[in-house]
């Protein structure tokens, strides 16, 4: 299972890791602790970038508005996710906006620091493109399964993913907070049908929730909702 969640995780948590102790240093050197409140911005689309994230503490949610204003979500960062580089390596505008979904605790590079860094630390430079590459078939991951799953398959894939994501650093086991909307909207449907899986799926024993919180009780029945296509 770990295998198949690898292809819809961006895996930028481990951007830092390969550094050696004076390169790790370098990279500390430059970051900037920062407390953002929920609901801030950290950055929005059309807006031009001046640095890097790291999130240390809570979730931020990378969302982008269709013509008609309405909102999508494709993917929830998580502790020790790095973010916000690639409009800032193309030297364009975001094309995209992040949220914080909590209050956050971020480390910020600022954008010639960042470029500094890579000149001077190949294996950052490296584990960078490394990481660009796997996140296009990420997108395209998500792309498939939005078009190709039915509801059901996607809430099941998506509650896995973020579990798993959720749960990577943590000691115990958290249930996957996170409100109604923005699960609905991370799957491509509304509140009401999203209702209607969640239920089907307690009544399987998928799932337990309490409050806004989700609790994975059998996950090889939502592994087998996977295989569904329509």
């Amino acid at each position: 299972m770990k295998d198949l969640l690898t292809q819809f995780d961006f895996q930028s948590n481990l951007l830092f890791e390969n550094l050696s102790e004076s390169e790790n240093q370098a990279v500390q050197n430059v970051m900037e602790p920062l407390t953002i409140k929920k609901g801030t911005m950290l950055f929005f689309e059309g807006g031009i970038p001046t640095g890097i994230f790291q999130i240390k503490q809570g979730k931020a949610k990378k969302f982008k508005r269709s013509f008609s204003g309405d909102e999508q979500i494709f993917y929830i960062y998580t502790q020790e996710d790095v973010l916000g580089y690639h409009a800032l390596l193309g030297q364009e505008r975001y094309q995209d906006s992040c949220e914080a979904l909590e209050d956050l605790k971020v480390n910020f590079i600022a954008k010639d620091d960042f470029l500094k860094l890579l000149k001077e630390i190949p294996a950052l430079q490296q584990t960078l493109i490394k990481n660009i590459g796997h996140e296009f078939g990420v997108l395209a991951n998500i792309i498939a399964v939005l078009a190709q799953k039915n509801q059901n398959a996607r809430l099941a894939l998506f509650l896995l993913l973020l579990e798993y994501r959720f749960n990577r650093n943590s000691q115990t086991v958290k249930g996957i907070d996170l409100t109604r909307d923005d699960l609905a909207n991370l799957i491509g449907t509304s509140q009401e049908s999203l209702g209607r899986s969640l239920k089907q799926f307690k009544e399987l024993g998928c799932i337990e929730t309490d409050k806004r919180n989700i609790y994975i009780k059998d996950p090889k029945q939502l592994e087998q909702l996977l295989q569904t296509k329509i």
